[in-house]
């Protein structure tokens, strides 16, 4: 007769934390999002800008078409995932981080709309410029007002406001 063995039963415990659950997508938020960078891709790049497609250019002062409601849309979608990410933070130390991440837009806007650093063509009224005068001419023809700078400081406005509104 044969005796076997048996192991004893170990049951075994973990202490590990349990895995937090995956965060929720909205769906109808990602696909708006795609749909406006595809939008955004279009009117920048019309393929000719000799000939373009009427509601790919921006309309006259009176009026509108797809082609202004592009920023209008990038600007909402900001917002709405400024909020969403923010209402799961504790408030007290997001401002600093809101304030930095909204600056660093505005400088990149400034560096890219800055770039190249030196102006290449002709400056009225001086013959033969020298190159601070070309980089001096760059600097007072820079856009301050760019696309990437008021995407910053619409972002600092619309979460510094998210945090200060009641969460829900």
């Amino acid at each position: 007769m044969s005796t076997v063995l048996e192991e004893p039963q170990v049951a075994i415990t973990s202490t590990a934390a349990p895995l937090p659950p995956p965060a929720e997508r909205l769906v109808a938020l990602d696909v708006f999002r795609g749909a406006t960078i595809a939008g955004m891709l279009l009117v920048n790049n019309p393929g000719t800008w000799s000939a373009i497609y009427p509601p790919l250019e921006h309309a006259p002062w009176n009026g509108w078409t797809p082609t202004d409601l592009i920023f209008p849309f990038f600007l909402f979608i900001v917002g709405i995932t400024t909020h969403l990410s923010l209402r799961k933070r504790p408030p007290n130390e997001m401002v600093p981080r809101i304030i930095r991440r909204g600056l660093m837009i505005v400088v990149v806007g400034l560096l890219l709309n800055a770039f190249p650093f030196f102006w290449w063509g002709k400056i009225a009224g001086v013959d033969h410029p020298s190159f601070w005068q070309r980089v001096l001419y760059r600097a007072e023809h820079l856009r301050f007002a760019g696309v990437l700078q008021r995407i910053g400081i619409a972002y600092m406005a619309a979460a510094l406001l998210s945090l200060r509104s009641p969460q829900q």
